[in-house]
């Protein structure tokens, strides 16, 4: 992990039962195989790490109302079992920061990174929340680094899809591997070779 690394801030973007029950209509297929890449990111950041929940408001307004419309389901409160985090995590996350909207670049997370930060993201869905939150940190002037393999889309397809469009943003945002972050040695050391990062992420 480089000396800039080291002083970004690792946000996993809802990493919530919701979008790992394969029988949730918001489940993420590819979602089971980021969580040991995510627990070897957040194993780096240790307290530099915030695990994130996207919940649903009290009252929709506006055009979240024929959103809600369409997903009635989700309409539950925030401590309701489709809303927590993953067994995995759950327990070790500590505080999260909760939103309404698709973008977790609250002024809370705004305010532990900092200004003229560095924001490494990880987590789901890599085509709705992870893109609106790397946008919306960039527009602020943090510098952002998308973890493709750390990162599951909706589908395979719509997550290869917006790692596409987020490497429009560069060099606001920058995609990237899990290599790139702990290095070489630590991603081929647990045992995932260079060409499995590459195939997961979708680079050549």
């Amino acid at each position: 992990m480089n000396q800039e690394t080291r002083a970004a801030r690792l946000a996993v973007i809802d990493l919530q039962n919701v979008f790992a029950d394969p029988g949730s209509p918001w489940f993420a297929p590819d979602l089971p195989g980021i969580l040991d890449p995510v627990r070897r990111l957040a194993a780096a950041f240790g307290d530099r790490t915030t695990f994130t929940r996207f919940i649903a408001p009290d009252e929709p307004v506006g055009a979240w109302r024929p959103y809600y419309a369409q997903w009635p389901f989700a309409l539950q409160p925030p401590d309701s079992d489709i809303y927590r985090l993953v067994d995995e995590f759950a327990a070790d996350a500590g505080a999260t920061v909760d939103a309404t909207t698709f973008s977790k670049w609250t002024p809370r997370l705004a305010g532990l990174v900092g200004g003229a930060g560095r924001l490494v993201l990880a987590g789901v869905a890599t085509d709705c929340c992870v893109l609106s939150t790397a946008v919306a940190a960039a527009d602020a002037g943090v510098a952002v680094q998308v973890v493709a393999d750390a990162c599951a889309g909706s589908s395979r397809e719509a997550h290869q899809q917006a790692l596409g469009i987020l490497r429009l943003y560069a060099p606001l945002i920058e995609v990237v591997g899990l290599e790139d972050i702990l290095g070489p040695a630590a991603v081929t050391r647990r045992g995932v070779s260079r060409q499995e990062s590459v195939r997961r992420d979708g680079r050549t």
